[in-house]
């Protein structure tokens, strides 16, 4: 059976975690040991994994992990750490032309570990076994409706923060929204029938807000879309690749428009695929936006890469019941989506 090591995070604001005590007892009693790193940042307290009777470590003591241990976490390690000889579990964000993708592989070519990337656990048909899409699409919608606000404030946004539950969340952006006149905010989704979607429009009709809704269908043509730069609010649902077009191009930068912010929730400004090359850089729930432009009308840009964590409770309860099935299934790591998985990595690593 296999021995599964819970990671603490390393980056800042990150508070979720897929794996929850309840799963984690399903685990121990198919006969699977899970270890659990402390953390503090965790929004699921470590009490939980104990009662379950998982063994409790302290945080990022992983790299002294028994040799055969798969590690487990979401979002990536340190840049400075050593070589990676374990088997990891984690998003590695290194397939897509990321300006990191290399220094990752590296490490693990070096230290003869594996990358089991989170995002590309699929099913035989190319779908993904389990995803944040939703909750990032929620809390990436609500970035967007505080940065309209604080442009109507002339005021800046500054650091944005956790929410216990999104009925919190909610609260927060109604408050907020008292002073403005919400019948100038028009929003656009482009993605609106996936999972990311889905939530970006969850959120804004809880608002009030009706968007416009597209998907392949209204941008297969492969633009210009004048129809993004006339509203306020545009929310990008739709993961860069090869086949996505330019949806707001550098020209349309200093044009008269109505567009004042994007949510760029796919947010992949280092891929050579960023359908939204006006930007540079992610940004944080410290810092943001990204001021793109200040005339002819203000344009902002929020990028943040870990939005779920914005909701870490609900999404990670979310997310830790749609991979728990496969979890289940790691005793047998070479084949089913695992093994697609090593598969995937084996081809990149073999290209540096």
């Amino acid at each position: 059976m296999a021995h599964i090591w819970v990671r603490a995070e390393q980056r800042a604001f990150e508070q979720r975690v897929g794996i929850t005590p309840a799963g984690a007892a399903k685990l121990l009693a198919a006969g699977h040991t899970v270890t659990v790193e402390q953390s503090d940042a965790r929004a699921i307290p470590i009490a939980g994994y104990a009662d379950a009777g998982c063994e409790i470590v302290p945080e990022h003591s992983w790299v002294d992990a028994p040799s055969g241990a798969i590690v487990f976490g979401l979002k990536e390690l340190d840049e400075a750490g050593p070589d990676l000889r374990h088997r990891h579990i984690m998003f590695g964000h290194a397939y897509k032309g990321q300006a990191d993708g290399p220094t990752l592989l590296g490490r693990f070519k070096r230290g003869g570990g594996t990358l089991y990337d989170l995002e590309y656990l699929t099913l035989e048909n190319g779908r993904r076994i389990a995803a944040f899409g939703y909750w990032a699409g929620f809390a990436g919608a609500a970035v967007g409706v505080m940065a309209w606000q604080a442009q109507q404030e002339d005021a800046n946004l500054g650091s944005v923060g956790v929410f216990h539950s999104k009925d919190a969340l909610i609260a927060d952006l109604q408050s907020r929204l008292k002073s403005c006149d919400t019948g100038e905010l028009s929003a656009i989704i482009i993605g609106a029938k996936g999972r990311v979607g889905s939530g970006a429009t969850a959120l804004l009709h809880a608002l009030g807000v009706t968007p416009t809704e597209w998907d392949m269908d209204e941008t297969a043509h492969g633009g210009p879309f004048p129809e993004i730069l006339n509203h306020t609010l545009f929310v990008n649902c739709i993961l860069a690749g090869p086949s996505v077009p330019v949806f707001v191009p550098k020209s349309a930068v200093p044009e008269p428009k109505s567009l004042r912010v994007i949510a760029d929730v796919s947010c992949d400004p280092n891929s050579s695929y960023n359908p939204i090359p006006i930007y540079d850089r992610s940004t944080t729930f410290a810092d943001p936006l990204v001021r793109v432009a200040d005339t002819p009308t203000l344009l902002d840009v929020m990028a943040i890469d870990n939005l779920p964590s914005m909701l870490p409770v609900e999404s990670s309860e979310d997310y830790a019941d749609q991979l728990l099935p496969y979890l289940m299934t790691l005793d047998d790591i070479d084949v089913g989506v695992w093994g697609r998985a090593a598969a995937i990595f084996t081809d990149h690593v073999n290209r540096l």
